[in-house]
């Protein structure tokens, strides 16, 4: 049955005016566990959307998979019957929130390919302002490997989203968005913010957070669930391009505008079953 879970009012806030906060302690020995298994389950059966990021003389891989919790039971139970869908309810200021997608983010031990600072929402389907993406590693992450975030980065800037490896606009056209500024460049300007964590713990962040990573050490796996819910303002926002995740059909089935009533985005809060944590 889903678990609640209350944040507090300053947990709330911090989300509000940065766009990202660390949560501590939010997962259980099992759920943990269960979680771990859906990740090996995955990296043993990758789906056709799965990718390397990574270069090919990379020490290390990089490897990222999207939109497999049908066929992950594991997934299905923490996205849907953890605290994750309660948090983001409280978090996105939302009274219902919607499972819009999970992804996968593993650097195996010694990659080297980091993450550049990019935004999310851009690459997606989905207009509104009220979402929140979870990162969940179940492998400790020192502070040299987690994410950071440019804080209040999250306000209302769509900077255009390229691809990681060439920096390619195969999204929004060429001049269309803006160009994401020298963010490492100019510290006192973009303030970052980010924490080691251990299992049990997540940051939250918002989908225009602008957000990146390094590589991870030779002795370090860096396992990492990401899970992606709505609330109630989302609407699909369909794009003559593939977004990144694509959702095939679902263009031909939902007009430009409509909430995201459909099975690909189950509503996962509030649950007839839940109870306290």
């Amino acid at each position: 049955m889903a678990r609640t879970h209350h944040l507090d009012a300053a947990t709330v806030q911090h989300y509000a005016a940065d766009g990202a906060v660390v949560l501590r302690g939010v997962f259980n020995a099992g759920e943990l566990a269960l979680l771990e298994r859906g990740i090996e389950h995955n990296l043993a059966h990758l789906s056709p959307l799965a990718l390397v990021a990574s270069e090919p003389d990379d020490p290390g891989r990089f490897v990222e998979d999207f939109c497999t919790w049908q066929d992950n039971p594991a997934y299905q139970q923490v996205l849907c019957e953890s605290a994750l869908p309660h948090i983001a309810t409280q978090l996105m200021q939302s009274r219902t929130a919607r499972l819009y997608h999970d992804h996968l983010l593993v650097k195996e031990p010694g990659t080297r390919q980091p993450t550049p600072w990019h935004q999310d929402q851009p690459y997606y389907n989905v207009s509104g302002r009220q979402n929140v993406s979870f990162w969940i590693p179940v492998d400790p992450v020192p502070l040299a490997s987690t994410l950071r975030f440019v804080a209040g980065s999250h306000e209302g800037t769509w900077y255009m989203p390229r691809t990681f490896r060439d920096q390619q606009a195969k999204w929004f056209p060429e001049g269309t968005l803006a160009e994401l500024p020298a963010i490492d460049a100019e510290p006192e300007r973009f303030r970052q913010l980010a924490w080691a964590l251990e299992p049990g713990d997540c940051v939250a962040f918002h989908m225009l957070a602008l957000h990146a990573s390094s590589g991870v050490g030779p002795g370090q796996r860096r396992r990492v669930f990401s899970a992606r819910y709505l609330g109630e303002d989302a609407r699909h926002a369909p794009r003559p391009w593939r977004t990144s995740p694509p959702f095939p059909g679902l263009a031909e089935r939902m007009a430009d505008g409509a909430a995201l009533d459909d099975p690909l985005f189950p509503p996962v809060w509030p649950r007839a079953d839940a109870t306290p944590s």
